[in-house]
């Protein structure tokens, strides 16, 4: 039996939007040229292309959930165009680089869909702040400012009256502004692009696919009410990659948490005086991400988790849990918005290495499949499953051989239980070091 997604229909973002179009869901023998597992960034950008390379294959994607219930419909709302966090630290400057253009043919990509499809996702061209607390924060954005001037890319100081004046709070101490970044309502964006696919590509929801066969040069993909059968499989399945076999001991899972309130009234919001549509990432990695949308949301996240059942591994005693310490954290920063209440906290799970490596290629003969995204699903999503899809096709490109520079094999994880006890102990560390920017 392998481990399914598991919706607690807890998400904000999606529970913000309006009801979706019926679903259409496997049943039945379904034949395919190219089959696609798996509807968030990476399978919706895989299945477009394959369209584009032969209009008149059918193409078939398939998910467990609706587009957009699953982990890309609910990050924090970044497309980000940098290395992030780990990647940035990379010590060769063309590896850095590779990363910047492939991320930001993504966002080029993205933009380019919104626009032409008219998809309704508060998609906004406005950077992101990193921002610090206290010293612990500051040491932390000094060497962020370090490693922006080495990749030779623009920032911005910002103190902490202007931060205030945006922020509508005094708690941080200052920031670094980026450009470069993107900010969107990832489950709008998530399903504005599934309503919008080419016509050779037939979306199946609420299809869980329970296992993988290979027979007579087919892949037999088997759920519950039907099968589809391809020759070609492309896997945008990250985490869940490991449910069918393959990269099994290679990925970890973990689940990041937010809670967001309920739109402010003109009277809240007079009382905030900040701006809206603005988004801020901490400089300690382990701190607190804050949100202002555009729709006057206050969005909080941190808190991490080892999910190893995805899912299955909350409850929700957790999640009332998780949301007094957010609570915590949105009082802090926003006092005289006490009365305002948070009405959804919801976590999201993907797939991290211990190597911080992606792994972006063929698994075996017709499987192929971008997995491990650490924790930026968004632009490298959307540019690996681009190009997993031109890998599939035999169609080479300089994006294609970049993307293979910069991935590699995730490194082998310890067995249980002694993964499942380092893992926690690095979650609980990490949370006491960067307390005092939580």
């Amino acid at each position: 039996m392998i481990n399914l997604p598991k919706d607690d229909h807890s998400c904000g973002w999606y529970q913000a939007l309006p009801p979706a179009t019926p679903v259409t869901r496997l049943k039945g023998v379904q034949q395919a040229d190219y089959a696609v597992l798996g509807a968030g960034f990476a399978g919706l950008a895989a299945a477009r292309r394959l369209a584009e390379h032969y209009p008149q294959a059918r193409i078939v994607l398939v998910d467990a959930q609706r587009a957009a219930e699953g982990a890309s419909g609910r990050n924090s709302g970044f497309v980000i165009d940098l290395p992030h966090k780990f990647a940035l630290e990379h010590p060769d400057p063309a590896h850095k680089q590779k990363l910047l253009g492939l991320n930001r043919s993504a966002i080029a990509q993205l933009d380019s869909l919104v626009q032409r499809h008219g998809i309704d996702c508060q998609w906004s061209a406005v950077g992101k702040y990193q921002g610090a607390v206290g010293e612990r924060g500051e040491a932390f954005l000094d060497h962020f400012e370090h490693l922006m001037k080495d990749l030779g890319e623009p920032y911005r100081k910002v103190d902490h009256g202007e931060l205030s004046a945006v922020l509508g709070t005094s708690y941080y101490s200052r920031a670094i502004f980026t450009p470069g970044g993107y900010l969107m309502q990832p489950a709008a964006l998530v399903r504005g692009m599934a309503d919008n696919l080419p016509d050779n590509v037939e979306l199946l929801e609420q299809s869980p696919i329970c296992s993988l066969q290979k027979e007579d040069g087919k892949w037999r993909l088997l759920g519950d009410e039907g099968e589809i059968q391809a020759p070609k499989l492309l896997l945008g399945t990250s985490i869940f990659t490991r449910e069918f076999g393959y990269l099994k001991n290679r990925l970890l899972p973990v689940m990041t948490f937010a809670s967001w309130t309920r739109p402010l009234t003109d009277a809240e919001l007079a009382r905030y005086g900040g701006k809206l549509n603005w988004g801020l990432t901490p400089a300690d990695h382990a701190g607190t991400t804050l949100r202002m949308t555009a729709d006057r949301r206050i969005l909080i996240r941190n808190s991490y988790k080892h999910v190893p059942q995805y899912g299955g591994s909350t409850s929700d005693g957790m999640r009332r849990r998780i949301q007094a310490d957010h609570r915590q954290a949105f009082l802090a920063r926003y006092p005289d918005l006490a009365e305002v209440p948070f009405t959804h906290t919801w976590g999201g799970t993907y797939a991290i290495s211990r190597n911080f490596t992606n792994f972006f290629g063929q698994l075996e003969e017709g499987v192929y499949a971008s997995a491990c995204d650490n924790g930026v699903g968004a632009a490298w999503g959307t540019i690996s499953g681009t190009l997993l899809a031109d890998l599939a096709v035999g169609a080479d490109s300089a994006q294609l051989r970049d993307i293979q520079q910069v991935t590699g094999m995730p490194s082998i994880n310890p067995p249980e239980p002694f993964l499942g006890l380092g893992v926690r102990s690095r979650i609980a560390l990490a949370k006491w070091q960067s307390r005092s920017e939580l």
